[in-house]
């Protein structure tokens, strides 16, 4: 096979799809018979000048693919596979690699760069191949530039891959000096320099240390600026990609450069070509974006307690940056793609002014107001489009105090434009001014709202007259419609201005669902979206109109499923009609299945509902599932222990949602139905527990699950115990020690970065649910006692948790109710235990006085479980 290997590489590539299959199955042949010589095949195949190049490149990929995936399981079994390898066949295909980089054929070298990267992702973090670094290095100094060329493009690959305590200083050191030098060398080729400027964008992340010297820094910022200067366009963009990657990393070491970074950056926006302008833009919104960061960390003014002070840069360039991000927005594209949002220079500096005007609020109103009222009413579109642009860009950031007056005025004038602008463009932009104008200034407590009894039928009218314009545009119209319906869902519904037109709104909405051309510019999605938005803020009043869609959403449904032959096209457009079906029908019974005046359509339509529901579940779009597992938690919460009939069919379906590790949403979502089947059912799940406890404790003791799936089903733990009570006893034996075993993981993260902080909390609070579950089970069981051998532990965790100090409200709010249900629940028995803990007292008292009326709420409860029990 491995004298083979170069044809059998060349079939796998053939137009003829049955020489192609036949050699990708020799391929797979190979690699389970021998694994070893495979590799290694294909390293000597890389590294062989004397091979065709398009064999050379494939082997170089398929080498690749065998030591990293994307799933982490699957990442995880390729790098344990490389380890596993002999020294000596690893060494062999190491040396191929090193060989390939010199080699004349720039796709063999690129491969062998991304290759040589990987392994370095395995082995470096475990002290192995130590003399990799050193010996790309030294092939800095060979002549060949083609040589330099890939070694800076590897070196720059490795940075990308390894951590930066995978490499020692010394080595960085070189590496940036190696990589520097190929920038700023006189003698380079173009394609060194641009290999050298990558390889700075990925080496940034390894010089902490040398952009904490003041001379390495100025060297290292003095030569990529002069690489934006490049006559090479790849090179100016690559030297741009670069800053924006600074601004990032090292935003408080950039106020020595910032006005010589906005002098290149102001040249590169007004002069240079797009993709060179798109990152000069980049930078700024950046810039923006670590400033906004910091402000909303540490209030308005930087304080002593913030590790990176704010230096205010986008506010000291204000007068200088608005007028050229504005001057951005006049340069659209004529034939711009409207249905995909094209990405153009116009587009990034509107972006870009949001977020100014987000880091600055009422600053920018006064210098983007004379631009607007000098362009909303001219005769060339572009003008009027940049004007609406620029406005709709502002409207998140300043207070409501300086934009209603403003937009008040302005409603009226854009609600004409939507409609007579001749403009498609102009409309599309002024649609979405409009969506802007109820997501951020929708508020009826304002002294003068938006939005009032008055003006609100010019609104709905236009906009449903505006959802039958085309795609691009009646997309935007249903964004609209839908914030506009979001900002009345939290109120009384009673009172909100929309039941009017309700029934005109629906039907205009479902009209828009069934256009011809709704499969354009997320038209059909949109309108969806919007339908269940408006079905959310419903009323007793509006539900019968609600209700009867539910017939016609089930029959579009059965429609969707029929077993004609499609397209792979057609396919996946079916299977996402499916999924926005089966969402509708969950909003549905969401809001309407749990009154009792519209309950019984639901039981009356519940076996046909679910009969489609599990019919979705034979097709292979996982949206489509995480959809019909939704709709099936929201029918079994509205029908109630009735739901025990489809157990039988359905729990096939929970099993293998349970069991989905690939696509870890619907895993997720599956944890979070059989919370609401417990709900429903309660103690009717328990002949089902004994295979969902073995499932999710396999999911737990699983390295294939996704991080995101744990919380949940700790979770879900609690909603089990709560549903079974004492019968959750034969599982504590199993469930305690994972519990356990995460809360102590969960302890150990102070000074963790913000996302593990995150998850952190999400990990402890739906361990906390746990407990609490757990506890609120078996009070007043003869079983309870079972528990108090758990209960130091549960204490242990109160404690460590609270010693930390970086919990959020939520988990604040779960903890201390938990301490309120170990104290109920296990009563006498928790009483010296808890006047034992450490921390009980000072956390009672912190909850007591906190200004969360829920945490308060929750305090005051547990205060009076705590005293019961220390009395009885």
């Amino acid at each position: 096979m491995a004298m083979e290997i170069t044809q059998i590489l060349l079939n796998a590539q053939a137009v003829d799809g049955g020489v192609r299959k036949h050699a990708e199955d020799n391929l797979k042949q190979f690699q389970g018979q021998n694994l070893p010589s495979f590799l290694l095949s294909l390293a000597v195949e890389l590294a062989n000048d004397e091979k065709p190049v398009e064999s050379r490149k494939l082997a170089g990929l398929i080498l690749k693919n065998t030591l990293d995936a994307k799933e982490q399981h699957r990442k995880y079994e390729l790098v344990q596979r490389w380890l596993a390898l002999e020294v000596a066949v690893k060494a062999q295909i190491k040396a191929c690699l090193m060989k390939a980089l010199s080699s004349p054929a720039n796709d063999a070298r690129s491969t062998a760069s991304q290759v040589i990267a990987k392994v370095a992702g395995i082995e470096l973090p475990l002290k192995h191949w130590p003399e990799l670094v050193g010996t790309l290095l030294s092939n800095i100094h060979q002549l060949p530039a083609h040589t330099k060329q890939a070694t800076l493009e590897t070196l720059g690959y490795i940075c990308e891959e390894v951590s930066a305590d995978a490499v020692d200083q010394d080595h960085v050191n070189k590496i940036l000096t190696a990589v520097v030098q190929g920038m700023n060398s006189s003698e380079a080729s173009n394609d060194v320099r641009l290999a050298a400027t990558r390889a700075l964008y990925n080496a940034l992340g390894f010089a902490q240390a040398n952009f904490s010297n003041d001379t390495e820094r100025d060297y290292i910022m003095r030569v990529a600026c002069e690489a934006t200067l490049s006559p090479e366009v790849k090179i100016r963009q690559a030297a741009f990609e670069c800053f924006v990657a600074i601004s990032s990393t090292y935003y408080e070491k950039l106020a020595p450069y910032i006005q010589d970074i906005f002098n290149i950056t102001a040249k590169a926006v007004k002069e240079d070509e797009e993709p060179v302008a798109l990152q000069a833009i980049e930078f700024w919104s950046s810039i923006c974006d670590e400033e906004i960061d910091i402000l909303e960390g540490y209030g308005a003014d930087s304080s002593a307690d913030s590790d990176i002070p704010c230096f205010y840069f986008i506010k000291q360039a204000l007068p200088v940056l608005v007028p050229m991000l504005l001057e951005t927005l006049l340069k659209q594209e004529e034939d711009q793609d409207q249905d995909e949002g094209a990405w153009n220079i116009a587009m990034a500096g509107g972006t870009c002014l949001g977020l100014v005007a987000q880091t600055v609020g009422d600053e920018i109103v006064p210098l983007v107001m004379p631009f607007i009222e000098g362009n909303i009413a001219r005769p060339d579109w572009r003008q009027r489009e940049a004007a609406t642009y620029a406005f709709g860009s502002i409207l998140e950031g300043p207070s409501p105090e300086k934009l209603v007056p403003i937009v008040r005025i302005a409603l009226n004038f854009m609600l004409t434009a939507l409609i007579k602008d001749p403009s498609n463009h102009v409309k599309d932009t002024t649609a979405w001014t409009l969506g802007r104008m109820f997501e951020f200034l929708h508020d009826s407590t304002l002294d003068s709202p938006i939005i009032t009894p008055s003006n609100c039928q010019e609104i709905i009218t236009v906009l449903m007259q505006s959802m039958k314009d085309v795609p691009n545009v009646a997309e935007k119209a249903c964004g609209a419609l839908y914030f506009l319906a979001r900002g009345y869902e939290d109120m009384d519904p009673s009172a909100s201005p929309l039941i009017p037109y309700f029934q005109d709104i629906l039907q205009a909405l479902y009209a828009v669902t069934h256009r011809e051309d709704a499969g354009e510019s997320r038209l059909q999605t949109a309108a969806y979206e919007t339908l269940n938005e408006v079905v959310r803020c419903s009323t007793d009043e509006t539900s019968p109109l609600v209700i009867q869609l539910v017939p016609h959403i089930m029959t579009e449904l059965h429609q969707t499923l029929d077993g004609q032959k499609l397209s792979s096209d057609e396919r996946e457009k079916k299977n996402e009609l499916q999924g926005l079906l089966c969402g509708c029908l969950q909003v549905i019974v969401q809001k309407l299945g749990s009154s009792e005046a519209t309950k019984y359509v639901f039981l009356q339509c519940a076996d046909q509902m679910m009969s489609l529901f599990l019919r979705v579940f034979s097709s292979k779009s996982a949206t489509a599932h995480e959809e019909a597992m939704l709709a099936i938690g929201a029918l079994a919460y509205a029908v109630g222990s009735s739901f025990d009939k489809y157990m039988p069919e359905f729990y096939r379906y929970l099993e293998s949602g349970l069991q989905n590790f690939d696509d870890y949403q619907v895993c997720t979502i599956t944890v979070g139905v059989v919370g609401d089947l417990c709900r429903a059912l309660e103690d009717k799940i328990f002949p089902y527990c004994d295979g969902i406890m073995t499932q999710l404790l396999k999911d737990l003791s699983s390295n294939q699950l996704h991080r995101s799936v744990k919380a949940p089903i700790f979770s879900c733990f609690g909603d089990i115990a709560l549903a079974i009570g004492e019968n959750f006893d034969k599982y504590l034996i199993y469930a305690m020690p994972a519990l356990q075993s995460a809360a102590e993981l969960s302890s150990h993260t102070l000074g963790a970065v913000d996302d593990m902080t995150d998850y952190t909390n999400s990990l402890r609070n739906g361990v906390l649910e746990a407990y609490s579950g757990i506890f609120q089970g078996f009070k007043g069981s003869p079983k309870t006692q079972l528990l108090v051998p758990y209960a130091p532990h549960v204490l242990q965790f109160l404690d460590s948790i609270y010693a930390a100090k970086d919990m959020d409200d939520m988990v604040m709010k779960t903890a201390i109710g938990v301490l309120g249900d170990l104290a109920d629940t296990l009563g006498f028995s928790a009483a010296p235990l808890i006047q034992n803990s450490i921390s009980s007292k000072e956390f009672l008292r912190e909850c007591l006085s906190a200004d969360d009326s829920m945490i308060k709420e929750s305090a005051e409860w547990a205060k009076m479980a705590i005293d019961r029990a220390i009395s009885f």
